[in-house]
Parts: C-alpha cells; structure tokens; sequence
C-alpha cells in the first residue's frame, strides 16, 4: 500500500510496477484507489543510496497513459492464484524549500532524508517520530505526491530513483494510514516487473505474461517505463501480512 500524510476513509487495489531502468537506477509506477476527506500526501520511502541529493528523482508523467495498469493485467489472461505469499525483506537538512513539481493531476516532491520533512508543508508530511519506528528508512528519500480530497483512482504515478540496491528490485509496500506503524495489515496489491534476466530463482512465485509486453501494451505510451520485447511478471499479495516492503533479488 503506502504512506499517508493523514487517516485516509479506504485505500485498495494498490499496483507497483518495477524495473531496472539502468544500472544503479530503478524506474517504478505506482496505482490504488483511495477514499479522504482532506487533501493528502501519498508518500513512498525509497531505498536511494545516502547522501542522494534533492534533484536525484526524475518524475515521469503518466496523465496520458492512464490504463498503464490495466493493460498490464491484460497479459495475465488465466485465473488469479488463491494463495498469498509474504517475502521476508533480507546527514544534515538542507536550507530552503524543496522543490515541488506539477506531474500530470499531482503536485509531486522528492525528499532526500526523513529530516528535510519540515522543508514540506507540514500538512502533507509525517512526523519524524513516525518515521523513527522504521529504523531502515533512517537514510531513505521519500517521493511525494499530493492528492486531491473524494474518493479517486488516481492516474500511475511514476518515476526513476538512484538505488542502493542495484541488484534488487525495491516494491514500496510499508502501510502508514493513521499516524502507527502495526507488525501486520491488510494487503490488497498487485506486483508487476521486467527483469533483464529469465530463469531467476526469486521468480518462480510469480506469474509470467504468456507474451512480449508489446501485445498486451502500450511502451510507447508509457514514456520507456515498458520494454516491448520483454515478458512481464506478476505476483499478489492479498491478506494479513507483514507490515514491510518487498525486494526481489535480480542478481
């Protein structure tokens, strides 16, 4: 699912898409419908390598590829698995303002460290004593987007960070909807991904499209976020499950 600013009335249908967009950089999208009665800030913690700075994140405007995801699912012609299946998970602010950028219907922002929240609206950040309940996202940066108040599915938010991680592909799952960080929550979610290797031992839980990408997508519509020649792979994860984020290792 995500992090929120504020309780939010209902999040579901939560898809990620991920891949290696080059080495050391990961590309991700991000979809849910959700439900408030304020404006929010949706924020995803991302494992960048420390010191990143403020302009590491590139943005990616999606507006008008709003079925990304639908096509995505329309690779995955056969019936939805019942099982679920949990993966374990083996410095100073700077001064001013950070910069904020309009991205399709979003106002998004990239926040380098925990600390440079109160470089943020405070209406649209987490306390730090939140974040302090999750000590592996001490060094993380953080994407954030903010979202109109009503009941939305909002448009694929996406883009592509420096990762610390050049061997794993990094899901942001970690669920905050009311200020506490809980061991378990209810996972609604669809996982998709291309890798640049097949017959990895990490993607026998997953499930292969039966085609290229280029079949069942649009890659051109989709700013290079979709290779076209590649297969595309899926996993759920529905249930009571442990409240932290899933790798998948690509090495």
């Amino acid at each position: 699912m995500c992090c929120f600013s504020i309780n939010v009335r209902y999040v579901n249908s939560t898809r990620i898409f991920a891949r290696m967009s080059e080495p050391s950089r990961q590309a991700l999208a991000y979809q849910m419908n959700f439900g408030s009665d304020e404006d929010v800030a949706m924020i995803l913690p991302l494992p960048v390598p420390p010191g990143t700075g403020e302009d590491a994140l590139k943005f990616i405007n999606l507006k008008e590829y709003k079925s990304f995801f639908g096509d995505l699912r329309d690779g995955f012609p056969y019936p939805r698995s019942k099982k679920n299946f949990a993966l374990s998970v083996d410095a100073a602010p700077e001064a001013g303002t950070l910069k904020v950028e309009n991205v399709g219907s979003f106002e998004a922002s990239f926040v380098p460290t925990a600390a440079d929240f109160d470089r943020l609206d405070k209406r649209f950040s987490i306390p730090k004593a939140t974040w302090d309940k999750i000590p592996v996202y001490a060094d993380y940066g953080f994407a954030v987007f903010k979202l109109k108040k009503g009941e939305n599915e909002a448009h694929p938010m996406a883009f592509t960070f420096p990762t610390r991680h050049p061997d794993k592909l990094f899901f942001p799952t970690v669920h905050i909807h009311d200020g506490e960080v809980h061991e378990k929550e209810e996972f609604d979610h669809q996982l998709y991904c291309q890798v640049n290797r097949t017959g990895l031992f990490a993607l026998t839980r997953w499930q292969e499209s039966a085609n290229q990408a280029s079949a069942f997508t649009k890659p051109e519509k989709s700013k290079q976020l979709i290779i076209a020649d590649k297969h595309v792979y899926r996993r759920e994860y529905r249930g009571t499950l442990d409240n932290e984020d899933v790798f998948l290792e690509t090495a």
